[in-house]
């Protein structure tokens, strides 16, 4: 990948991470760029966690500053 990868977008990250994954799983890799590949997937999942808490932090400043009811719960993407 060309780009720093603290440059990327989340969105191409998560692109780049499926790519990469699909490349591992072909099984026509040598395992030395198998783990070429892990290591920069690895990095893009540890920059997409932070883009992910900053803008979690972005959206609980919002909602306070909106009067948000104190003790609102935190969004769970499990929740039914």
């Amino acid at each position: 990948m060309a780009e720093k990868t603290t440059d990327v977008p989340l969105e191409k990250a998560l692109e780049r991470i499926e790519t990469l994954v699909g490349e591992m799983e072909s099984g026509k890799l040598p395992l030395e760029e198998i783990l070429s590949r892990f290591e920069e997937g690895s990095k893009l999942v540890k920059l997409c966690q932070k883009k992910l808490e900053a803008a979690e932090k972005r959206i609980e400043i919002i909602l306070r500053e909106a009067g948000a009811p104190a003790g609102s719960e935190p969004f769970e993407a499990d929740r039914e």
